[in-house]
């Protein structure tokens, strides 16, 4: 039996998610559709989206007014703040949905699958835009070398026209990015996807970032 999420699991325990699936976070009147490259084990361990601590996606979004508060996913996500997300029209999912301990594991071919995969998401639910957190699985994804990050002007047809933005990665292992970083990238593209914003606010750091590896 595994200890509580809030004061962490060992290698042990996490390594029997490998291979787990992860629910999409997707509600009705989506505006931005949030796309990871695929679950970490802490992730698939309590079924949230970036759930690992040291990750900073979920200070980002506080940082950028996305979210009213910054949400704890170390032990999965509330209702409430499920519902915080939806009423914003703020989905999640990922390329890949098999977890690993990094992302390095994935094969080409599972990222080539996982870009079909998103096609059929964006076809099902039609987000505003889509936001993929990672340039190079996207270029992995959809066999665009030279992608940058930023919006995608020429890869409007792969998703049916929906705007297609590439972010950074929240990942501690992406050493080039802080919080505050990540906020203005989220942010912009909050504003273009529709998604009622609150102020910016200073960011918060997690305190697992200190020395963490990024893994697992």
């Amino acid at each position: 039996m595994v200890r509580s999420a809030r004061t962490g699991f060992t290698r042990d325990e996490l390594l029997r998610f490998h291979g787990a699936r992860v629910d999409d976070l997707i509600g009705p009147g989506l505006r931005l559709l949030f796309v990871g490259i695929n679950p970490g084990l802490w992730t698939a361990a309590v079924n949230a989206h970036f759930a690992r601590p040291g990750n900073r996606f979920w200070p980002a979004l506080a940082a950028a007014g996305i979210t009213p508060h910054q949400v704890d996913a170390r032990a999965g996500l509330s209702d409430a703040d499920r519902a915080v997300l939806a009423d914003r029209g703020i989905g999640i999912t990922n390329l890949v949905p098999m977890a690993t301990a990094t992302s390095a594991e994935l094969t080409a071919a599972q990222l080539r699958a996982g870009g079909e995969r998103l096609r059929r998401t964006v076809a099902e639910h039609r987000p505003a835009v889509v936001a993929v957190l990672g340039v190079t699985a996207y270029r992995a994804a959809f066999g665009r070398r030279d992608a940058e990050v930023g919006r995608q002007t020429d890869a409007a047809p792969e998703l049916g026209d929906t705007p297609l933005w590439v972010l950074p990665n929240p990942s501690g292992l992406n050493a080039h990015e802080t919080v505050a970083s990540l906020a203005a990238a989220y942010r912009e593209v909050a504003v273009v996807a529709g998604v009622p914003v609150g102020p910016v606010v200073a960011a918060r750091t997690p305190a697992a970032e200190q020395g963490a590896s990024g893994t697992l």
